[in-house]
């Protein structure tokens, strides 16, 4: 597609007011952009397939799974036209492939920091997976807290008479981050991005609030996971007192700006 993907109606006419505008044309760019889309899709629902046999084996073979949550997002039309445009792409399907590698993205919830290199490695051991680039925002977080880790993956999809690599990118963080990076991401787009500097200064602290809660709960289940069975009935309690308290905390520190974690 060598002309601007997915525009509609209204652009045209507003672009040229005394012509009418080829419909079928419009169609025709509209079938061929949506094939593009259905691309990033199967190249997900391959890697969906890959993370939900894994949570399965965990949960078969172990106490629990690192995996909690597994959610898909796939950019709009709209989305990427949008960054395209921001970023001085071409507006060809050829130029957006090459140049906008998270149009689909997966995210992964895990319960400890260690769950989240560990699930990393099973992943890219996999033969069909390649890792393309790494962005750690957990060893390295963003100025304003933001904590997660970024894998961008490539996948074979096999269709009829081609095999494809897709690009995937996958988001792995704790739930504790998760929560947090929902907040700010809601706060984000109410103001436009123009965030208050007193509310940006509270987002930090929130941060700080869930990086202690993940050490503290990962500290926690190491030490029950090594106690004898018979004492980790005795530590249950105290372990759930700890963790309510601090799951108050990060709440009250996102919730009031007043309030000090």
């Amino acid at each position: 597609m060598d002309s601007v993907a997915g525009r509609t109606d209204r652009q045209t006419l507003m672009q040229h007011p005394n012509e009418m505008p080829d419909f079928h044309r419009i169609r025709a760019l509209r079938d061929e952009f949506a094939r593009f889309l259905l691309s990033y899709k199967f190249g997900s629902d391959e890697m969906l397939t890959k993370i939900n046999i894994l949570k399965e084996a965990f949960e078969l073979n172990n106490d629990y799974s690192p995996i909690e949550h597994v959610s898909f997002r796939m950019k709009s039309p709209d989305s990427i036209l949008e960054k395209a445009r921001r970023r001085g792409i071409e507006l060809s399907l050829s130029s957006i492939r090459k140049n906008i590698l998270d149009i689909a993205g997966i995210r992964i919830t895990c319960s400890f920091n260690s769950d989240v290199y560990r699930l990393r490695d099973i992943l890219i051991r996999q033969e069909d997976v390649t890792l393309l680039e790494t962005k750690d925002y957990i060893s390295q977080p963003k100025p304003n807290g933001y904590k997660s880790l970024h894998l961008l993956v490539s996948i074979p999809v096999f269709t009829m008479d081609q095999v494809e690599q897709v690009p995937v990118e996958l988001q792995i963080r704790t739930i504790a981050m998760d929560f947090w990076a929902s907040l700010e991401h809601k706060i984000y787009y109410k103001y436009e991005g123009a965030i208050p500097k007193n509310l940006l200064v509270e987002l930090r602290d929130a941060a700080d609030v869930a990086n202690r809660l993940d050490r503290t709960m990962e500290r926690l289940h190491e030490e029950v996971t090594n106690l004898p069975r018979a004492q980790k009935v005795q530590a249950a309690a105290p372990l759930t007192e700890m963790s309510g308290e601090l799951l108050e905390n990060l709440a009250r520190a996102a919730k009031d700006p007043g309030a000090t974690p």
